[in-house]
């Protein structure tokens, strides 16, 4: 079987020494880096109409530096000046430390899981019962949010994002030999743009348990995933076209 042209539905590395690359020098394929949602911030205007007020709080949640970035960008539109005493609960030491790119890290009281698993974080959490939580977040169905909730604690949803199709133009070729997921969202959008989709020869990849679960479910073929021999989806690949490339 010969591969020529491989989709990987993420944003294009930010590094030039990603194992992707290397793979296109070693098999000789051309991957096109390209999505199949992406993120958008609710506007100050939408975000007031859920009655979400960021100043009743005292502490934030965050489980993702998407929220992050949309936090503050909030918060500066509308006009709230985050004070020096607000607290912030991360669900792991990358998130904590990405609050250095909106304030001064030392300064501020910070928490975070050790383990980047939102149940290490509950005890911090519920250690400090008399503060105002709130948790920013996207549309989309958050298990985490199910841990606070199971933990009792007392925290406000404030959706600040949302995630949307990020939908292929009526010229856009769709060529691909090779099609690789990364989130269930990524496989309802595709099938979303290409309500007629056929998979025939096309290999499919996936990485997650919810979304092999979405590409089984929605009557494709897994022809390739991650394993403890191949823990990235970038060896699962090259794996793949080792043993199948003509």
């Amino acid at each position: 079987m010969q591969i020529k042209k491989i989709l990987v539905s993420q944003p294009k590395p930010s590094s030039e020494k990603s194992p992707y690359y290397d793979i296109e020098k070693k098999y000789g394929v051309t991957i096109v880096f390209r999505p199949f949602f992406k993120v958008e911030g609710l506007s100050s205007k939408e975000f007031r109409q859920n009655k979400v007020s960021i100043s009743d709080h005292t502490s934030v949640i965050f489980t993702a530096r998407t929220a992050i970035d949309h936090y503050f960008r909030l918060c500066k539109e509308l006009r709230f000046e985050v004070p020096d005493t607000m607290k912030y609960f991360c669900v792991s030491e990358t998130v904590a430390h990405y609050l250095q790119k909106y304030i001064v890290y030392r300064k501020r009281k910070i928490f975070f899981s050790e383990t980047g698993k939102i149940e290490d974080l509950i005890p911090a959490i519920v250690k400090h019962n008399k503060e105002k939580y709130l948790y920013p977040m996207s549309n989309v169905h958050d298990s985490k949010a199910s841990k606070l909730d199971e933990n009792h604690i007392n925290y406000t949803k404030a959706i600040m994002y949302r995630t949307v199709s990020n939908d292929f133009a009526p010229d856009e070729p769709f060529d691909y030999d090779m099609l690789i997921f990364f989130t269930p969202t990524g496989v309802k959008s595709m099938l979303k743009n290409f309500p007629k989709f056929k998979q025939g020869d096309i290999v499919i990849g996936g990485m997650g348990p919810k979304t092999l679960d979405e590409i089984k479910n929605s009557g494709l073929r897994l022809d390739l995933t991650t394993s403890p021999a191949v823990p990235s989806m970038a060896a699962a690949i090259d794996q793949w076209l080792k043993e199948h490339q003509e």
